[in-house]
């Protein structure tokens, strides 16, 4: 992936978009997807990057929390069957959340952690507590709480197989919310949290990479800058170095970027893929689209650089990690919040455009995904429609449905 060069970029059916990469060309490459089942509980959105389903150890797929169409915080959780393709409901969370960590243990267990509990409410109320997915009982139980309560944090395990929570927001006030640049690392053999280095940065809504040695990288995200949820872009970046518990600036992004996607490549460097530009996620005052843009990350350098377009921007997408490239599907424009994108992209190891894989059963976004243990991608739950695109104003239509992508 190292000699990945920027490329076409091509139309796409659907909507309107950013001008960074229209009218370019897109080979057209294989893969394509089949339904899942529909979800068996209520859950549609998970905003967050770190909340939708994860792989277990034993190949099943997990999804806990979320939201439902009305954004109430649920509790549902449920377990998909690769092999039957199947859905079963299994044991609630003892306590709904959203925006909150779903992170899938070493030992085959799961660890959901902070968010959101009850309706939507402005400033959010957030929680520190985090409870435990049995695999064996499939029940949850409770574990410590965190040190600091928070929502939109990432989490990411590491070489040693703890779990590295980072950044977040909480209520500041009655009117407004504080993003947090503290971090702490949970220990699942003595189920303790403790704090570790404080980001250089605060932001949430980020993506957070490992990278070689052990490391991780925390790309772009949102710091809440004023009342009622103005939350511009960073272009920011850091790496967090386990051996000394601390962060370190590294090269900052060439374009600001949140509600984004970044994944690892197979040489050690990371791809960040579109997102919202450096303005606030409701406000299109300095720029009216979601990013085409793809910038790739050089560990040795780092630095990052341009990477092939997209056709058009999109963000609230999902992007996945193959054996032998990668995948980016679903998401909106953010400027109109409409139409979920069925359009599925694929960039190949060593090429330097995306190709058109087959689209998705259904179009949707803030969704959840995950690589299952035998190299297919899961999506699930996600919008499909929204406001003008909807049967009533107002009123998102929800997407139930699952579906896997083969090569």
């Amino acid at each position: 992936m190292r000699d990945l060069l920027a490329g076409g970029a091509g139309t796409a059916a659907g909507t309107a978009s950013a001008p960074a990469g229209h009218g370019l060309a897109v080979r057209t490459g294989g893969g394509g997807w089949t339904a899942a089942g529909d979800l068996p509980v209520p859950l549609v959105y998970w905003h967050g990057q770190y909340e939708g389903p994860v792989t277990l150890e034993d190949g099943r797929a997990l999804a806990a929390g979320g939201a439902g169409p009305l954004l109430v915080s649920l509790d549902d959780s449920c377990v998909y069957e690769p092999g039957p393709g199947s859905w079963t409901v299994t044991g609630s969370l003892l306590l709904g959340r959203r925006l909150h960590s779903l992170t899938a243990l070493r030992d085959g267990r799961a660890l959901a952690a902070g968010g959101v509990p009850g309706r939507q409410a402005y400033p959010q109320p957030t929680v520190g507590h985090a409870e435990l997915f049995e695999p064996g009982s499939g029940t949850w139980r409770a574990t410590t709480e965190m040190t600091e309560a928070r929502n939109g944090h990432s989490a990411t395990v590491l070489d040693d197989g703890r779990v590295l929570v980072a950044g977040g927001q909480r209520p500041r006030s009655a009117h407004d919310m504080l993003t947090l640049a503290g971090a702490e690392v949970f220990d699942p053999v003595h189920e303790t949290w403790t704090p570790t280095g404080a980001m250089t940065v605060a932001r949430w809504g980020h993506a957070a990479v490992p990278l070689p040695g052990g490391r991780v990288l925390a790309v772009g995200g949102m710091v809440a800058t004023t009342r009622y949820g103005a939350s511009p872009s960073l272009g920011l970046c850091e790496v967090y170095e386990p051996g000394s518990g601390t962060w370190r600036p590294t090269g900052s992004l060439r374009e600001a970027r949140a509600l984004h996607q970044a994944v690892p490549l197979p040489d050690g460097s990371v791809l960040a893929v579109g997102g919202d530009p450096g303005r606030s996620s409701d406000d299109a005052r300095f720029h009216p689209y979601s990013l085409a843009s793809t910038e790739i990350y050089d560990v040795a350098t780092g630095v990052w650089r341009p990477g092939p377009p997209l056709p058009w921007g999109r963000s609230y997408h999902r992007a996945a990690a193959t054996g032998d490239g990668v995948l980016v599907f679903g998401g909106t424009e953010s400027a109109c919040l409409h139409t979920g994108f069925a359009s599925t992209l694929r960039l190949r190891d060593g090429a330097g455009r995306w190709e058109a894989a087959g689209p998705q059963l259904t179009g949707r976004w803030s969704f959840g995904a995950t690589v299952l243990g035998d190299g297919r991608v899961l999506a699930a739950g996600g919008v499909s429609r929204m406001d003008a695109a909807a049967p009533r104003a107002g009123e998102g239509v929800p997407a139930r449905s699952a579906e896997v992508f083969a090569p």
